[in-house]
């Protein structure tokens, strides 16, 4: 089997390769304009979209593993420049399934004969994915839809793994010292994801766990799971029909009020991210549908995040500051976060939030759109590479993709409010608001105490500071030439220690030793004179101390 895996990871690397030379050559020409010799050449936006449009072919002719590859690089501002990152966002993981006794083996691997475990099964498929396929069925007198890892996935997935991991290196020679480093992150990160992604245990796992978490909340509906008909491979959930989301003219027929289910499907996101650290990662129109009562209907948990207690907490500060249109503590949150670099420049970044914002409010002084701010945050990470931890590229990806949901179901949807009012409601924002308030009040107090410790003239002095109307002056009294000795003491030193040196050099290395014993002769009158000169300061230098309270006491009676 590993020798199998292993010819036909090295098949795959050549079909990779090949596939990948046109951008290979354009990248190097990029660098040395005749590909042997010539400068590098400058590659404006419209070249940058041409090659995400190659990219973009190239991914999903070779298949699987590499649409979802192009799905995890869609969330990593600070490995592909924004250009790319806009055409990957459109990669649906959508392939023809396969063929059905194929996918029958794998079931009757995983749960026995099909008609004995299920009461009626649809060997036609409704839906086809890179890793997975779903069928309809009916177990224990309930419909459910049935998840069924493609046949044949793993061998290949591995394969291709080692394939990129081989890669890497002709990837490297294109890129800089920053960006080679997220990408060689990317790579194993990617490796873990698809892996857990094919585990169908984990996603089980992941989706009890988020429907436990909205139990008592009938404005959404999560499938549950038989386990008895679930395995590794497969995966058996109540089957639940909706209307899929985007298509707002059915939703305006059934009398649903879109409004109302963008609201609510934002709080459900800000609840599973800032209240309990597991969120659904994969919110695009194909996984998301509305029943009749007007709840959002959930499917597909294979692509999950957990989010740890301190990003939880950036997260609440950033939308607070958003809301401020507070900018410096935007950009101390993203930098905290490790979203920008700590050496980002302030005042350019500043700048860029700024008209961030006032492009966002639009005509609407009050709307703005958070994702147009994320987009520019996510060009400055590209020109200032650093590693994002998944779950945080996951969470940046989310908010975006669900803004946009949101925006399909009411162009006027205001994702700030909403925010601003779910933060309110659960406390969040009450909290910050104390919490600066709180900092504010102590700074006052310095302040206050400030004003009465600092004596009445300096009030002229510090106007005088501040309109740079201040000078200086400083006289050293040096009456036992203190500070002549020293530098003097510091010309002996340096010039003896290039004498001691310059000999060494040409006895160890030239051999000229009869050189080497005039340079020591010609320095050995600095060593005396660097010997006496600290022989003379026990003579000539006051014994009494200068600076002791006594002394400091008596210079002010005098």
């Amino acid at each position: 089997m590993v020798t199998l895996v292993n010819l036909r990871a090295y098949w795959r690397f050549f079909v990779v390769i090949r596939r990948f030379s046109p951008l290979i050559v354009a990248y190097w020409r990029d660098r040395k304009r005749f590909l042997l010799f010539g400068g590098g050449r400058e590659v404006d936006a419209a070249t940058q979209r041409e090659r995400a449009d190659v990219l973009l072919d190239i991914l999903l002719t070779l298949g699987p593993t590499f649409i979802k590859l192009g799905q995890l690089l869609s969330t990593r501002p600070d490995v592909l420049p924004p250009a790319y990152i806009e055409v990957l966002e459109g990669l649906q993981d959508d392939v023809p399934p396969a063929d059905w006794t194929e996918s029958k083996r794998v079931l009757e691997d995983e749960l026995g004969p099909v008609e004995e475990t299920f009461d009626d099964f649809d060997t036609e498929s409704i839906s086809g994915a890179s890793l997975g396929q779903v069928y309809t069925a009916r177990f224990d007198g309930e419909d459910v839809a049935v998840k069924v890892r493609r046949p044949g996935i793993e061998s290949l997935v591995e394969a291709d793994l080692r394939a990129i991991r081989w890669s890497l290196p002709i990837v490297r020679r294109f890129i800089g010292g920053g960006r080679a480093f997220s990408i060689e992150n990317l790579s194993e990160e990617f490796a873990k994801t698809i892996r857990e992604e094919m585990d169908y245990r984990r996603e089980r796992e992941m989706l009890e766990e988020i429907k436990a978490n909205f139990a008592d909340d009938d404005r959404i509906r999560i499938p549950k799971v038989y386990e008895a008909a679930s395995g590794p491979r497969v995966l058996t959930m109540e089957y639940i029909g909706g209307t899929k989301i985007s298509r707002t003219d059915e939703l305006d027929a059934a009398g649903l009020d879109r409004t109302a289910i963008a609201e609510t499907l934002q709080e459900v996101y800000l609840q599973m991210i800032i209240d309990d650290g597991v969120f659904h990662a994969d919110p695009h129109p194909g996984n998301l549908a509305v029943d009749a009562d007007g709840a959002v209907v959930f499917y597909d948990f294979g692509m999950s995040g957990r989010v740890d207690p301190f990003v939880q907490e950036k997260i609440v500060e950033f939308y607070v500051a958003v809301a401020r249109q507070d900018t410096d503590a935007i950009l101390d949150t993203l930098i905290s976060m490790g979203t920008l670099s700590p050496e980002v420049d302030r005042d350019v970044m500043g700048e860029v939030m700024d008209l961030a914002i006032a492009d966002a409010r639009g005509e609407q002084i009050e709307q703005y759109r958070v994702n147009q701010i994320i987009e520019q945050v996510e060009s400055t990470i590209y020109e200032f590479p650093l590693r994002l931890p998944r779950n945080l590229a996951l969470v940046l990806r989310v908010a975006t993709v669900v803004e946009g949901v949101c925006v399909t179901l009411d162009p006027e949807f205001d994702f700030i409010e909403t925010a601003t009012n779910y933060l309110e409601t659960e406390g969040y924002y009450e909290q910050t608001a104390r919490e600066i308030a709180e900092d504010a009040g102590r700074q006052l107090q310095r302040t206050t105490e400030s004003l009465f410790t600092v004596p009445p003239k300096a009030e002229s002095f510090l106007d005088r500071a501040n309109r740079g109307d201040l000078h200086v002056d400083v006289t050293i009294e040096d009456e036992s030439r203190v500070l002549d000795k020293l530098a003097m003491r510091i010309a002996y030193s340096v010039l003896l220690a290039v004498g001691v040196l310059s000999a060494t050099i040409l006895y160890s290395f030239a051999e000229e030793w009869r050189l080497a014993a005039i340079v020591l002769l010609l320095a050995a009158p600095l060593a005396v004179a660097l010997y006496r000169s600290f022989r003379k300061k026990r003579r000539t230098i006051p014994g009494n101390p200068q600076f002791t309270r006594q002394g400091m006491r008596e210079q002010r009676d005098d």
